[in-house]
């Protein structure tokens, strides 16, 4: 018997003020963990309330964005958040993308992979040096970080945050299975490509590390539609075209597209999301027809939600984060969540 997802929460509270409600609620409702994402605000800030009012969901960020910080900057957080949480965080990292990186971030941006691999490694040996009080000794590629003092060294927790990483394209699902905890799934996924592409480039570079799948955790977004009128059914459905259409024209997740023979609509979507015309997300979610919004989203009532995305994605992955679209009344969410977890 394939056992039960896990279902896990995005946490976005309209301010940090809310966050504490917003936690209390979710942990209340059943779900499995509570994760920030780095859009209009800072992961890391929110995740400390809710290691101080929650006891049992684990919290972490999904994603923060690694390459705008250096490792040193990141372990303190993560140790922090570890230790304040009794050991309920989890780091997840991304890269974004170079614009963002070095246009709005203004860090350095070569070779992600590579980058990323040196990153995690370099994260573990600042905590091996903090816990055993031995020499900081990393040399890197792109970091080299050699100098800790005792006034500098924090205390941690019994054992290092899991690191996860988001990965889309093979050299990040590679880097994913040798050097982290487990994998984040972008929500522009497919079962198709998870089974194609990601589980078995994952799958061997676990083999090649040593280690196994139970090793690891995958995690994975659904992007959800739903709504408990034909109004609002609709509205979330056109909500859903346009974010799959906003994700779609980003040219780092082309292969998930081209993996369902959609390359030239990838291309396509590229091409109006670089152009002025005020109109244009609304008119690239036009170019998404319901094959496409059913190949990378779910649209369901809400007594069909969970069941429908049980068949899209257990036994691909142990968690997945509901993503609702566009006003999706909470105590949906929470209904299919409890379905879900449910589920034997």
């Amino acid at each position: 018997m394939t056992a039960p997802l896990r279902v896990d929460a995005r946490l976005r509270p309209a301010s940090l003020s809310d966050t504490v409600t917003a936690v209390r609620e979710l942990e209340a409702v059943g779900f499995s963990g509570i994760w920030t994402t780095e859009t209009t605000d800072d992961p890391f800030l929110p995740l400390v309330l809710a290691a101080e009012h929650s006891h049992r969901v684990r919290i972490g960020t999904s994603i923060a964005v690694a390459f705008a910080r250096t490792p040193m900057t990141v372990a303190y957080q993560a140790a922090t958040l570890a230790r304040y949480s009794g050991g309920r965080f989890t780091l997840g990292l991304g890269t974004q993308i170079k614009p963002h990186i070095e246009r709005r971030f203004a860090m350095p941006w070569s070779r992600p992979a590579a980058r990323m691999e040196e990153y995690v490694r370099a994260l573990r040996e600042i905590w091996r040096c903090w816990r055993t009080g031995d020499r900081l000794r990393f040399s890197g590629e792109f970091y080299s970080h050699t100098l800790m003092t005792p006034a500098f060294t924090p205390s941690l927790a019994d054992a290092d945050p899991p690191v996860v990483l988001a990965a889309v394209g093979e050299r990040m699902i590679r880097v994913a299975g040798e050097v982290a905890d487990g994998l984040l799934v972008h929500s522009l996924n497919s079962p198709d490509y998870l089974r194609s592409v990601i589980l078995p480039g994952y799958e061997t570079a676990l083999t090649g590390a040593g280690r196994s799948r139970a090793d690891v955790e995958i995690g994975a977004g659904v992007m959800i539609a739903t709504g408990e009128t034909e109004e609002a059914m609709a509205t979330a459905v056109r909500a859903l075209k346009e974010r799959i259409a906003f994700y779609a024209s980003t040219p780092a997740y082309r292969g998930v597209l081209e993996q369902h023979g959609l390359g030239a609509l990838a291309d396509e979507l590229h091409s109006l999301s670089v152009g002025r015309d005020p109109e244009r997300w609304t008119r690239m979610g036009e170019l998404i027809d319901d094959d496409v919004m059913h190949t990378y989203g779910v649209a369901a009532e809400p007594d069909r939600l969970a069941e429908a995305v049980r068949t899209r994605m257990s036994g691909l992955v142990d968690r997945v984060a509901l993503t609702p679209i566009a006003a999706t009344p909470p105590h949906l969410i929470a209904r299919a969540a409890a379905e879900i977890t449910g589920a034997g």
